[in-house]
């Protein structure tokens, strides 16, 4: 006779799944409880896995730092790049302004010599050209035969007397300067004193102190600095009363016999823009 082996009842197979699983709720639900402390291996596991994503994560955190950085920096070059194009621009506008603004004003000052010289018709003119070689010589302005200017006309700016037209064609003349240094024609000017005038005759143009050099004038006469100086109106060319200059130094001639009177210019032959013919009326 033999023992029969004894074969395994399922039935305890199913209870122990089933106690299993309990447990495994019960564990669960005390972890997943939120007033509960931690356990010593939870808080091991914890701070181990907070450690790992703080250093795996510093890498990304550093690049997405730099990345941002270079982006900023990007916009604010950009930024920068439009406020330079634009102060460029503005120094531009400030430019022309300022450039257009004397213009105005030259042009202004030459229409308010319509106010002087009654016998005299104006005609306004534009400096085209001036040679550097001769720049104290002559000029050269967009009027001429056919807007009525002559040989010998008088020609002024808003400062004063400039010089006389010299040579004409259709459409242009010439100018020649007080300041030439060939100065065959010596104007006749007089300086107010307190009395009246003294008479006298400028010979020369210093350009470096931009000065006239005004004598024959007597010995005797008390001439106070920074009288005016005019223009007599002697001759055919110069009108009365166009302004010269003022009394800048007296000194005497070599003979110790008249004085030497040297003439501050009132004009600046350095800035020659927009200048004046005084044609004759009728012309």
């Amino acid at each position: 006779m033999y023992n029969k082996r004894r074969k395994f009842d399922p039935r305890y197979l199913l209870i122990l799944i089933i106690v299993i699983i309990a447990l495994i709720l019960v564990v669960l639900a005390f972890a997943l409880r939120k007033d509960r402390n931690l356990s010593p291996i939870e808080k091991i596991g914890k701070d181990t896995s907070t450690m790992i994503l703080k250093v795996v994560g510093a890498p990304f955190d550093f690049v997405k730092t730099k990345l941002t950085e270079i982006k900023e920096k990007d916009n604010l070059y950009k930024k920068y790049k439009k406020l330079q194009n634009k102060e460029s621009q503005i120094n531009n506008v400030i430019s022309q302004n300022e450039n257009l603004e004397n213009e105005v004003k030259k042009l202004k000052e030459q229409l308010e010599l319509n106010t002087i010289l009654s016998d005299k018709v104006f005609l306004n003119a534009t400096v085209v050209t001036r040679n550097v070689g001769y720049w104290y010589e002559e000029i050269t302005i967009d009027k001429g035969k056919k807007n009525g200017i002559e040989k010998d006309m008088a020609v002024i700016n808003s400062k004063g007397l400039i010089g006389k037209i010299t040579k004409v064609s259709n459409y242009s003349s010439n100018v020649k300067l007080l300041s030439n240094s060939n100065m065959s024609d010596k104007i006749s000017v007089k300086i107010k004193i307190d009395d009246g005038y003294v008479y006298g005759l400028i010979s020369k143009y210093d350009s470096k102190t931009n000065t006239y050099t005004v004598e024959g004038i007597s010995q005797n006469v008390d001439i106070p600095k920074g009288a005016n100086v005019v223009t007599t109106g002697m001759g055919a060319t110069f009108p009365s009363g166009i302004e010269v200059g003022s009394v800048n130094k007296i000194t005497t001639d070599n003979f110790d016999l008249s004085k030497v009177v040297e003439v501050k210019a009132s004009v600046n032959f350095n800035d020659l823009d927009y200048v004046t013919v005084l044609k004759r009326k009728g012309k």
